[in-house]
């Protein structure tokens, strides 16, 4: 189908049908999007070529992935939130340019993108407290959304989160419910600012009781199966173990289970555990009554999100920083139950 066939389709001139296709903010909404479900139902592809001469964008949006020693981006999370970009991306006609790089080249990275004009604007991922890519992005002068928060930020901009003080407040509200005190932390990189605002969570749920948690049952690293394994496995084995642990990702989550049942325990019974991050493609916590408990936020959900948000800026430029705050949804599972008065280690 061409333009032409299309236009003839919708009763509309071939101009007001690209200036649709092309995200012009002069055609109306509801013009815009009967011209992209036409486009879409019939199969009508755009010449790429030509619609980036036409608005004068690159028609592609990057993701710079910084890869330190310590933190690996590139994860069945990540992986999720792409999943969910890169179908809006599809939908509005943008290709997406990932660049993988080392952590101390990332601002050379950002300017190159900028000054080659290689794309129209950038998601920023896993910001950490003292993040400078906000200041460099606003400097620079680039449309970016960040997934996340920087909390320090002087500069205003656009972000899209999850509400992790308050989903963390509620799991460990839910364990102290069941009678819980001995509550151990297993969370991600605490230079990162989702780590920051769970820990904060977890300690107001213990402060607004009068309560304090104790230190050595609260840790921080890399979110990995191994890390939750060999966590649990330490904490399990001292003499004033935990008899419940929150969980940052159910992919630590995973080896705490796999720890549990290694020292004769049953999860949800002997040991309760409440996990985040559920709700990722090839893990799924599922069913009638899910495995886990969780605090769940669909990751693929945010990155679709955060993409609407991002192509909005860029085709309306000027119109200012866009925030959303997402909330987490506290699931029921097996995995949780009311502390035992005598649990033989």
């Amino acid at each position: 189908m061409k333009l032409k066939d299309l236009s003839e389709l919708l009763h509309l001139s071939q101009t007001t049908v690209s200036r649709a296709l092309n995200g012009y903010p002069e055609v109306a909404e509801a013009t815009r999007r009967r011209v992209l479900a036409a486009a879409e139902a019939h199969g009508y592809r755009p010449n790429m070529r030509a619609r980036s001469l036409a608005t004068g964008r690159a028609m592609a949006i990057g993701h710079v992935i910084p890869v330190t020693a310590r933190h690996e981006m590139v994860n069945p999370i990540f992986a999720d939130f792409l999943a969910g970009a890169g179908e809006v991306y599809s939908r509005r006609g943008y290709d997406m340019l990932i660049s993988i790089v080392p952590d101390e080249d990332q601002e050379q990275a950002y300017r190159e993108l900028r000054t080659k004009g290689s794309v129209d604007g950038l998601i920023v991922h896993a910001p950490k407290l003292g993040d400078p890519r906000v200041h460099l992005l606003t400097e620079i002068g680039m449309p970016f959304v960040v997934h996340g928060r920087a909390s320090d930020a002087v500069e205003p901009y656009s972000w899209v989160d999850m509400n992790n003080t308050h989903a963390f407040r509620r799991a460990t509200d839910l364990l102290l419910d069941l009678g819980h005190r001995r509550i151990a932390l297993v969370n991600g990189l605490e230079n990162m600012d989702f780590a920051i605002r769970r820990r904060a969570g977890f300690e107001e749920a213990f402060a607004a009781r009068g309560l304090t948690p104790d230190p050595a049952l609260m840790t921080s690293e890399e979110m990995t199966e191994v890390y939750g394994h060999d966590t649990a496995r330490t904490l399990l084995a001292t003499a004033a173990p935990p008899t419940a642990f929150l969980v940052s990702s159910i992919l630590p989550a995973i080896g705490v289970r796999r720890a549990i049942e290694e020292v004769g325990l049953r999860m949800g019974r002997d040991v309760s555990v409440i996990t985040h991050d559920d709700d990722l493609s090839y893990l799924k916590n599922r069913g009638d009554v899910p495995v886990f408990t969780a605090t769940r936020s669909s990751v693929r959900a945010a990155g679709q999100r955060a993409a609407e948000m991002l192509l909005d800026l860029v085709e309306s430029p000027g119109s200012g920083p866009r925030e959303q705050l997402l909330e987490a949804d506290l699931i029921l599972g097996q995995s949780t139950g009311p502390l035992l008065q005598s649990v033989s280690r």
